[in-house]
């Protein structure tokens, strides 16, 4: 064995020792270890004869975007090992096998042995002794049978799809579906320890976390990987994006909803898909177009319209304007679909051939590929993406003809790829390798990266938005959400889609979502409309774009909210969605600054927490926001987690204090909609924007030409002291890329009985930047009111109704249910807002009773009446009351709106299950009463 240590001085060399790369050798063959920091560290393992040596960084693929790293701050190397500020590497100088320890920590923490395996043959790979570790996270997209959004990889084998890898694969929990290699784990041990370990490799990959040492194998000729230390889940997933490259901030419309089907065939459709929508108040921001755009497919035919990229002007005439239109008239963008493929017998197939960017049978001189199988959208030929002039030309000559027209977006579809000749040959992504296996896993990373390329070198102002079926480490970067493929239209599917995306947020995949209500309607085994809504719910807290999408080419699947599902549900979800924009529009910003998860799982914030470590069912959104998802036939409530720490129910304004423990029979009918439990971490800080029945898209546009450009914040009182950044820019241009971004911070505490709330003065502008807006703030208290609000020390106006409130340019009201809403008026974005709301006063209560409330075994008593606190006349949300003097039922309800009208009666209700519908009424007229201005109102009374 000999070692040979070479120092390179990298960019930042006068603040560090520069990379550091020693080489060992054995008669196994070679294993070089570089130090790329004092917690990254850089691996190449063969059995070739001849290494690279230590005189040059080692290779990395293109899944890699820094490669520039300063190097470790401190560098020791003593025999075989190699000791870092961070990190101790062992290696054994017969075995190659290597050895780290996080010695961070105390006592030191052994993370891992890699040892070699089979270096020699065929399907070679990697020995990863488990050591204490308990989870693991990552490893891209595979969906688990079952039905169950929960579990992570320790006991399972991560399996490749088909021959190669990525795939899109079948089984009859889920339908087709997505498998995607993305080799990234996380792997956690007990409290916050952990690594990750990233494979940079293009070859179909096996990982069996079954056993103790894990196992990976693959193919290729040398096997390079990461390992990365640190204190905890955010910080490991931070550094491995900063290795593959963090994700673009995407066009707000992309947060919207965008309506989808296979497929419109023409302008039509779309306009009665739109009106259907707007007549029922939804809003939405864009189509995306199916193959007809460019005039459908023949099956089995050289004469297919596949590859054309070009209008089918027939069925979508004068496109251009009508693309303007749909922006200009109705606040709708449009995204277009496109695959690899072009039919043999059009002229861009012979026009791509003759300049060699296709990808060719067996050989670089060879004719290009004639694909036959499979041939639902006819036979020809396949661009190839590995070359770069081959994408550039594509982009050049039918990709800018289209972002000229208004497209916004590219739906890249198919590219694992799905059909492909196993004995083809491209110019490949490897040097000297140029076969199918060769390049594979990469096809779509390349065809997305082609796409990012062309917008940079048309200087477009344009944000590139991308959405892909398939791809690699680091097609994040640029600017690509996935989805999850042709999904079966089952509940399990929906369930398993949660976990799915669970472990894609850990592998860097930030924008994930599915064909909501499942592509594959066929599958169906349970109500349309229960699956519809309760996909629907999921998808627009989690998907991004929220995009319902099926197969409909019988005209008989609709995917509209307003035709399937319960519709009332949807609008609502669909609302709190568009309103919540603000603040995932902000995560998107932290994830390309700082790398951190839009959606993340449980783990990611509570990694010292056992309950959550294979949680999949429940989910973060941001750091604040704790969601429960639904997938079940007749699901009513479900119990929630929480965390420890305090909590607020995000739909009641309920607090919770947690020691760490579940919350039984959470409703899932919240005043006779279907809603996803929600809980806001004590302290949050919500930025949200105005929606109604005039909201037409994120971008705030309204049919009544209005103006709702206040900035609002929903905040959750906390005598611990929190903040939030909002940001905003100009929504669709790449400026905030050079600066045009405003920051506002957002700050509260509550001290006793006193509790403020301050919107810094903004920081920052862009094109469009109101230079003033009102600023309203709705802080979430703990059963109680304000008795007085200030702004800046000023006393604010206290308002006895919410219509007076509403009508009144500044001011403040008790809204009820443990809700203090103020508002400052129009003032200048540069100053600072300091509101200060002095609580204390006792909320508004009502001793209710109904008489003469007979009932019979599994039937209870309930008030129900016009305000949320009563279930706004929904039996489902209905407020059971007590039969302590039977058949008179009495109960008192707290949290009400002070001064208000109510109107309710008396029901008759099964107790179990949540429905909404009630046994019987109370007769006659409805039971009023006004409510005082605080305290209790006394009693109010209905009789059967």
């Amino acid at each position: 064995m000999a070692a040979i240590l070479v120092s390179s001085a990298g960019p930042e060399a006068e603040a560090s020792l520069g990379v550091q790369r020693v080489e060992f050798t054995s008669s196994g063959g070679y294993l070089i270890v570089e130090v790329l920091d004092d917690d990254l560290v850089h691996f190449e393992v063969s059995a070739v004869s001849s290494s690279p040596g230590t005189g040059a960084p080692l290779f990395t693929t293109d899944q890699v975007a820094k490669t520039d790293y300063p190097g470790p701050d401190t560098f020791q190397q003593n025999g075989s090992t190699l000791t870092t500020g961070d990190l101790r590497v062992e290696v054994n100088s017969s075995s190659l096998c290597s050895t780290v320890y996080d010695t961070t920590r105390t006592p030191e923490v052994l993370l891992h042995t890699v040892c070699p395996q089979d270096l020699t043959q065929g399907w070679k790979g990697l020995d990863i002794t488990q050591e204490s570790v308990q989870h693991a996270y990552g490893l891209g997209q595979q969906f688990f049978t079952g039905g169950s959004s929960d579990g992570d990889w320790v006991g399972r084998v991560r399996s490749p799809g088909g021959n190669y890898g990525n795939a899109m694969v079948y089984d009859a929990d889920n339908g087709p579906v997505g498998n995607t290699q993305i080799p990234v784990m996380f792997a956690v041990g007990p409290d916050t320890t952990g690594y990750g370990f990233f494979l940079d490799h293009v070859y179909k990959t096996e990982w069996n976390l079954t056993g103790d040492p894990w196992t990976m194998r693959t193919w290729g000729d040398e096997i390079r990987w990461y390992t990365m230390s640190g204190p905890d889940l955010p910080d490991l997933r931070q550094d491995y994006m900063e290795l593959t490259g963090r994700p673009p901030v995407p066009p707000k419309k992309a947060f919207g909803m965008w309506m989808s089907e296979f497929g419109y065939d023409n302008w039509g459709e779309i306009d009665t898909t739109l009106a259907g929508l707007r007549s029922a108040d939804f809003p939405v921001d864009g189509f995306m177009l199916d193959l007809d755009w460019f005039g459908g497919v023949t099956a089995g035919s050289d004469s297919t319209a596949m590859g054309s990229l070009t209008w089918d002007t027939s069925a979508f005439p004068s496109p251009a304007s009508r693309i303007a239109s749909y922006e200009n008239d109705d606040g709708v963008g449009l995204m277009t679909i496109e695959e690899s493929y072009i039919g043999a017998a059009l002229p861009e197939h012979t026009d791509m051939a003759g300049r060699g960017y296709l990808v060719r049978e067996g050989c670089s001189t060879c004719s290009p590929v004639y694909l036959t199988q499979n041939d639902w959208w006819g036979r020809g030929g396949m661009i190839d993406w590995t070359q770069d002039a081959a994408g550039d030309y594509w982009h050049q000559t039918k990709r800018e003809p289209l972002i000229d027209d208004g497209i916004i977006g590219h739906w890249l579809d198919l590219g694992e790829p799905e059909m492909y000749s196993p004995s083809d040959w491209t110019a490949g992504v490897l040097p000297g390798k140029h076969a199918h296996a060769d390049y594979h896993n990469m096809y779509n990373l390349t065809w997305a990266d082609s796409i990012a390329r062309g917008y940079d070198d048309a200087n477009e102002d344009q944000r590139p938005f991308l959405l892909a079926r398939s791809g690699a480490a680091g097609i994040q970067r640029h600017g690509t959400a996935m989805w999850s493929a042709d999904i079966g239209s089952k509940l399990t599917a929906l369930a398993a889609q949660q976990n799915a995306q669970m472990h894609m947020s850990m592998s860097g995949i930030d924008y994930y979502g599915s064909d909501i209500g499942g592509f594959r309607r066929e599958m169906l085994d349970s109500d349309l409309d229960e699956l519809y809504t309760q996909w629907f719910a999921n998808g627009a807290w989690f998907d991004v774009p929220v995009r319902p999408h099926t197969e409909d080419l019988c005209e008989c699947n609709p995917t509209s909210p307003v035709d399937v599902g319960d519709a009332a549900s949807n609008l609502a979800n669909i609302r709190q969605r568009y309103e919540l924009t603000p603040y995932y529009y902000s995560l998107a910003h932290r994830a390309y600054q700082e790398g951190e998860p839009v959606v993340p799982p449980l783990v990611y914030h509570y990694q010292d927490d056992p309950e959550v470590r294979e949680m999949g069912h429940q989910k973060l959104v941001g750091r604040d926001l704790l969601v429960g998802i639904v997938a079940g036939e007749g699901e009513r409530q479900r119990d929630m987690y929480l965390p420890e720490g305090d909590w607020i129910n995000f739909h009641t304004n309920e607090r919770v204090s947690s020691s760490g423990q579940w919350l039984d029979d959470v409703p899932l009918w919240v005043n006779g909609t279907f809603r996803l439990p929600a809980f806001a971490r004590a302290g949050a800080i919500i930025p949200k924007m105005h929606v109604d029945e005039e909201t037409m898209n994120v971008t705030g546009r309204r049919l009544d030409s209005s103006v709702h450009d206040e900035l609002i914040a929903r905040v959750y009182a906390d005598d611990a002291a929190s903040g939030f950044t909002l940001y905003e820019d100009d929504g669709t241009t790449v400026d905030y890329r050079s600066g045009a971004v405003r920051t506002t911070e957002l700050s509260q505490q509550l001290v006793g009985s006193t509790a403020t709330v301050t919107i810094g003065a903004a920081n920052g502008t862009y094109d469009g930047a109101a230079s003033s807006r009102d600023n309203v703030v709705e802080l979430v208290v703990d059963d109680t009111q304000a008795s007085a609000v200030t702004l800046n020390g000023a006393p604010l106006t206290q308002h006895a109704t919410e219509a007076a409130f509403d009508a009144a340019g500044s001011g403040w009201y008790n809204a009820g249910g443990n809700l203090v809403v103020a508002k400052s008026g129009d003032i200048g974005v540069g100053s600072a807002k300091t509101f200060q709301f002095t609580l204390g006063q006792a909320p508004v209560t009502l001793d209710f009773v109904c008489e003469n409330g007979t009932t019979v075994p599994g039937q209870s008593v309930y008030a129900v009446g016009n305000v949320p606190q009563l279930g706004e006349w929904s039996p489902a949300s209905a407020v059971k009351l007590d039969p302590a003097g039977y058949p008179t039922w009495t109960g008192t309800i707290g949290n009400l709106p002070p001064s208000t009208s109510i109107e309710w009666k008396c029901i008759k209700r099964q107790e179990a299950g949540y429905p909404d519908s009630a046994d019987a009424w109370e007769p006659g007229s409805n039971n009023t009463v006004t409510t005082p201005s605080s305290g209790s109102g006394g009693v109010t009374t209905g009789e059967f």
